[in-house]
């Protein structure tokens, strides 16, 4: 297979907005290695707009959530996958519903990881199995390719914005009175121990428009996010602005337009890097070398990891988060907009 020049490959990340968007150089690297190659990603629905319409695929096939339980679903997503006569599969989740893709696809290759990150039942549904030998998401979904006989390829990433969300990202900045200079910031997080305080938010906003002459926009997405992006702009002096209601690509677009971000570890922090817009990932639970904004300028914080499980986080309080201080916060700011930076983890 690796000696054609037209492969077909399906690439299986399924959720997470920020793991999908730290899959695409993956289909980038593909895509370079086989100008001519078919590449389709499987995705469900919460994340699909990451990869829909990506220059490196050809198509996307979206899977609505819990596609695996019913065996209609089964059937419905075993005969579209077969009938597009893979090849090969490249699992990049790592879990038992993305391997199942892969399996029920009937491609004769099935590469997925070998270690902690083959979880739950991929590694007897896939093949090939690959020990990553590099710990972030980017690097190890990158070492998938090895046995395809590409190695350290290039990292891009080519995020999906259309001309009509930058478009209305370009209004909606106008109308905010934002123009060319603003800061943005993402109080949001998955669970209470990647949080940090919206009181510091703020205090990070009053310093961005007193130092630098930057107003900040606060996104957010769902009503809790609203309500805590509203007390960051109510303690702001001014200087915060809400964000209005935006698609993932819209967001994407107000990212791409900012001077900085500063956020914890969530999807938008991988927008940030993907769009080209300097960032300042905030880490309690998680860890910047397995997950944090990936290459320069982007600047990780870390000051303690808390461990445990991936359920005991999500059971946490956001101690380690609040061990991360405002001066820090600041000053990786200050590093950033004067183009120098110092490194802290």
């Amino acid at each position: 297979m690796t000696a054609s020049k037209t492969p077909r490959i399906l690439i299986a990340r399924m959720s997470a907005i920020g793991d999908t968007i730290l899959t695409l150089p993956v289909a980038c690297a593909l895509r370079a290695h086989w100008p001519d190659a078919f590449i389709a990603w499987v995705v469900e629905e919460k994340s699909a707009a990451i990869v829909q319409d990506h220059v490196c695929l050809d198509e996307t096939l979206r899977l609505p959530r819990g596609w695996f339980t019913k065996p209609a679903g089964l059937l419905a997503v075993r005969r579209m996958l077969r009938e597009r006569r893979f090849d090969v599969t490249i699992d990049c989740q790592g879990l038992t519903k993305s391997a199942l893709a892969c399996w029920l696809s009937r491609a004769r290759r099935r590469i997925g990881f070998r270690g902690r990150h083959g979880r739950e039942l991929s590694p007897w549904l896939n093949n090939e199995l690959v020990l990553p030998s590099r710990p972030h998401v980017v690097d190890r979904s990158l070492d998938l390719l090895t046995p395809l006989g590409i190695r350290e390829p290039a990292v891009r990433w080519f995020l999906p914005i259309d001309a009509g969300s930058r478009q209305r990202a370009r209004e909606a900045a106008d109308k905010l009175g934002l123009a060319a200079r603003y800061a943005v910031v993402n109080p949001g997080a998955s669970c209470a121990s990647r949080r940090w305080e919206m009181d510091r938010f703020a205090h990070v906003a009053r310093h961005l428009g007193a130092r630098h002459g930057l107003s900040t926009l606060v996104i957010w997405g769902g009503a809790d996010e609203q309500a805590a992006a509203r007390q960051i702009v109510a303690e702001s002096a001014g200087f915060g602005v809400l964000a209005p209601y935006t698609t993932l690509l819209e967001l994407a677009a107000l990212i791409e337009g900012g001077r900085l971000l500063v956020t914890a570890d969530t999807g938008p922090m991988h927008m940030a890097v993907a769009v080209g817009t300097p960032c300042i990932g905030l880490h309690g639970t998680t860890r910047p070398a397995d997950s944090g904004p990936y290459g320069a300028p982007h600047v990780a914080l870390q000051v303690e990891h808390q461990g445990g499980s991936h359920r005991a986080h999500r059971r946490a309080d956001n101690r380690t988060m609040r061990l991360i201080t405002v001066e820090m916060v600041c000053q990786q700011c200050d590093a950033l907009l004067g183009g120098a930076v110092t490194r802290t983890s």
